[in-house]
């Protein structure tokens, strides 16, 4: 996978949903292409075979369940997104929380299908733990942040460098995204410069009246890093 990435999480938001989540990923796809910047998406599952039928974007689930195939009637495995084409998994966002023995199986059942595991933890005390178990991802969202507009890199700056830390100490293979209040370009920026390799935005994209415009200003923003 390229870095820097741009992850949109299109959560249940109507302006991500049936047409309006293929919509939203070619504008995603379309920033993608003109900047040369990895912008990847995360859309509700049953928009899932819509996108990756039409479009050549990376994608991502919103969650995984820790079950094996079987009668496991409503969950999510990880089989079935591997045969969805996709690419990796959120596991333990803020609005889907899971125990560290559920987070641990999460990661075990994406290794096991070749998936990307991104885990989401929702405080610097938590993350040494979540860093032992190997994923590939570890994306800090303070959850009083998320949707607010009010970005985790600019108003914890040093939580976020030293989540940073904490995480390359335990396994420095072990890549960090940064989320929650992604708003503008200047956003993205300094949350590479706190040493991350990208960012999990949703609310600050989805909800914008012109999706593409904030976007092209991320893109931007990560070619000026770069």
């Amino acid at each position: 996978m390229r870095l820097p990435l741009i992850l949109v999480n299109f959560k249940c938001y109507k302006e991500a949903t049936g047409n309006n989540a293929l919509k939203l990923a070619k504008i995603c796809k379309t920033v993608s292409k003109e900047y040369k910047v990895n912008i990847a998406i995360a859309p509700q599952y049953t928009d899932i075979f819509r996108i990756t039928s039409k479009l050549r974007i990376e994608v991502f689930g919103q969650h995984i369940d820790t079950v094996d195939p079987g009668a496991h009637t409503g969950h999510i495995t990880a089989l079935s997104l591997k045969k969805a084409r996709v690419i990796g998994s959120l596991i333990n966002h803020s609005e889907r929380r899971l125990s560290l023995r559920e987070i641990n199986e999460c990661i075990r059942q994406t290794k096991k299908h070749d998936l990307i595991s991104i885990v989401c933890s929702d405080s610097i005390m938590k993350v040494k733990n979540i860093a032992m178990f190997e994923p590939d991802f570890i994306a800090y969202e303070p959850p009083e942040l998320i949707g607010t507009g009010v970005s985790v890199s600019k108003t914890k700056p040093r939580v976020v460098s030293e989540t940073v830390k904490i995480i390359k100490r335990v396994n420095p293979e072990i890549k960090v995204l940064c989320g929650a209040g992604i708003t503008d370009g200047e956003d993205v920026r300094k949350a590479l410069e706190l040493g991350t390799v990208g960012v999990l935005v949703a609310s600050g994209v989805v909800k914008k009246y012109s999706p593409k415009e904030i976007l092209t200003e991320f893109a931007k923003a990560v070619k000026s890093y770069e």
